[in-house]
């Protein structure tokens, strides 16, 4: 029984410092952001989408 609890331990804590691991890697992704080193920047991500919206909105208007 002894092994199963110690395993049981082991586990949790494997599993914590994942999640630790995990926040820290969102902490300083937001950091990253709130400095400004995104790699493309925003504008470029909305005009990717606006293009993607009115594409889809083409194609069903156009094939319809």
């Amino acid at each position: 029984m002894n092994t199963s609890d110690s395993a049981g331990r082991d586990s949790g804590t494997e599993k914590l410092t994942w999640m630790d691991r995990r926040r820290a890697k969102i902490r300083a992704e937001v950091e990253r952001n709130r400095r400004g080193d995104h790699k493309v920047p925003t504008w470029v991500l909305a005009a990717v989408l606006v293009l993607v919206v009115v594409g889809w909105l083409a194609f069903i208007f156009l094939a319809g």
